[in-house]
């Protein structure tokens, strides 16, 4: 995410050209909100000086600041009952590996934490998250190929709060966000979990691939006004140069990254911090 360095290179030593400028930005993701607020900002600069590379950089970096939150939200467990995490997503964009990635994170941290296999629709995605389970030594509450999904949370929310388990984390069928009947299905998995927890799922995660850009504004777009999102993971944010993505759906859907990915290990999953991404963009 070093795309302040290229603007920087790009406009150093020579006057700024605003549509250029507008292009460039819009090009890294950051969403036409963002990039009109920068271009605002550095237009009312130039009334009063020239404006260098420098000072792009500059006001780029403060106005990012201003909407990415800068501390990592952490999620906790609940006092008496399990806290449940809802994985959602497109098809590929690694979304049963995150949830495993997940599981290992909270483990690590010594929690306790049951899987559920709720991409039925997939035999293989059921096999891979128990291939997972295995390697890290949690249970996984599976089903039959094509049983139904809102089903199987149920079942595994009594076993989570049965065997006082911390966290449940349902992996949901990748799904096209276009799809009305397949993000219908998923209300009905929400309406499912509760049943059990008023409030459950207590986190609805939305898994998206920081290389797809604009795309992903759309699926954030979509799969929070149908499940109401309480944030992201994001993968393959390490060398894409395409975390502007993170920026847009911060600024314009109120979304936080919660997580990213940084490659394929099953510990290459960190809390997101803004400042550290911030410092991260040169």
């Amino acid at each position: 995410m070093n795309f302040l360095k290229s603007l920087v290179q790009k406009f150093t030593g020579k006057p700024v050209d605003w549509d250029e400028l507008e292009e460039s930005l819009i090009r890294a993701d950051l969403g036409v909100p963002m990039t009109l607020r920068i271009i605002k900002s550095l237009q009312e600069r130039a009334q009063r000086s020239t404006i260098t590379a420098a000072d792009i950089a500059e006001v780029a970096r403060e106005e990012i600041g201003r909407i990415l939150p800068i501390a990592p939200l952490p999620i906790r467990p609940l006092p008496a009952k399990p806290k449940v995490l809802l994985i959602v997503g497109v098809n590929g964009t690694g979304k049963t590996t995150s949830t495993a990635k997940l599981a290992y994170f909270f483990k690590r941290n010594r929690h306790s934490v049951l899987l559920a296999a709720a991409d039925t629709f997939r035999a293989a995605a059921i096999e891979q998250l128990g291939i997972w389970a295995e390697r890290l030594g949690v249970e996984m509450i599976r089903g039959q190929y094509n049983a139904d999904p809102a089903a199987l949370c149920y079942e595994a929310y009594e076993a989570a709060d049965r065997k006082k388990i911390e966290f449940l984390i349902c992996d949901t069928a990748g799904r096209l966000h276009t799809k009305s009947n397949l993000m219908a299905e998923l209300g009905k998995v929400k309406r499912s979990l509760a049943k059990q927890d008023a409030k459950a799922p207590h986190e609805t995660l939305l898994v998206v691939d920081a290389t797809t850009g604009s795309n992903a504004l759309a699926q954030a777009r979509e799969f929070h006004q149908s499940v109401g999102l309480t944030g992201l993971i994001v993968t393959k944010l390490d060398g894409s140069g395409k975390g502007g993505i993170v920026i847009a759906i911060q600024d314009e859907l109120g979304i936080p990254t919660r997580f990213v990915g940084t490659g394929e290990k099953l510990e290459d999953l960190a809390l997101f911090d803004g400042s550290a991404f911030i410092e991260q963009m040169v």
